[in-house]
């Protein structure tokens, strides 16, 4: 069997390293806080209808950073729900700040391996979109085999997303953007909503200060917005 093909080769070849910062006094108490109302467990699978109490579109993040991009997203669009993950607790404690301070109710976060959280957690076909802003490009050419975005990792996002449902990815390094693209459109699942072109970023994803200071240096970003069909 092969790696693309097989299941469990995106849990053994991680697509993070998991840098483990020092917690502010404000994110640690948030975390203690704010983890008992907005945090999920990776071993049991959700009812998103139950979890929100409304049976409202929901949006799923992976790798969210300090959170403050998807807690805009979230008070922007009260109507609809979001689920983040991030493995780092600093930015996991940021985000929960902020949630607490805007008493967001429409937010649910994952703070472990998103293939394990996507595996376990998250019911097939129950996803209107997957976002994934920013990944780590692992630029060097030894280490490509760790970028998240594989056939096999699209496959699972499949299954978890409805047809018709979204696959959002952006990155600032234009040779991760072409892999991703030769990825998507290999993958008989997903088809380019701007074929064959990339996507403008669209206003419901914020710029972030990162973005930003990027944009300014000159540097470029490259959207992809794929949509699900079923598979044949």
């Amino acid at each position: 069997m092969s790696n693309e093909t097989n299941p469990n080769f995106l849990r053994r070849i991680r697509s993070f390293v998991k840098r483990e910062g020092r917690l502010t006094p404000g994110q640690d108490s948030a975390i203690k806080t704010g983890w008992p109302l907005y945090g999920l467990d990776p071993a049991l699978l959700i009812e998103p209808n139950s979890l929100f109490a409304n049976n409202h579109p929901v949006t799923l993040e992976i790798g969210f950073g300090n959170g403050e991009s998807l807690a805009t997203m979230a008070e922007n669009n009260p109507d609809r729900n979001f689920i983040g993950i991030e493995v780092h607790r600093p930015g996991v404690g940021h985000l929960l700040r902020i949630v607490l301070e805007k008493k967001l109710t429409n937010i649910r976060l994952f703070d472990t391996d998103a293939i394990e959280v996507l595996q376990h957690a998250i019911p097939d076909h129950s996803l209107d979109c997957v976002q994934l802003f920013f990944p780590d490009p692992w630029h060097k050419k030894r280490h490509h085999k760790r970028r998240i975005v594989q056939t096999s990792f699209l496959t699972l996002i499949h299954s978890k997303l409805k047809t018709g449902g979204r696959f959002h990815a952006a990155t600032d390094w234009e040779n991760y953007a072409e892999h991703m693209m030769e990825t998507l459109n290999a993958h008989p699942g997903f088809i380019n909503s701007t074929e064959p072109n990339y996507a403008e970023r669209p206003d419901s994803r914020p710029l972030t200060k990162f973005e930003n200071r990027g944009l300014r240096l000159g540097h470029g970003v490259w959207d992809m917005i794929f949509i699900t069909k079923t598979l044949k």
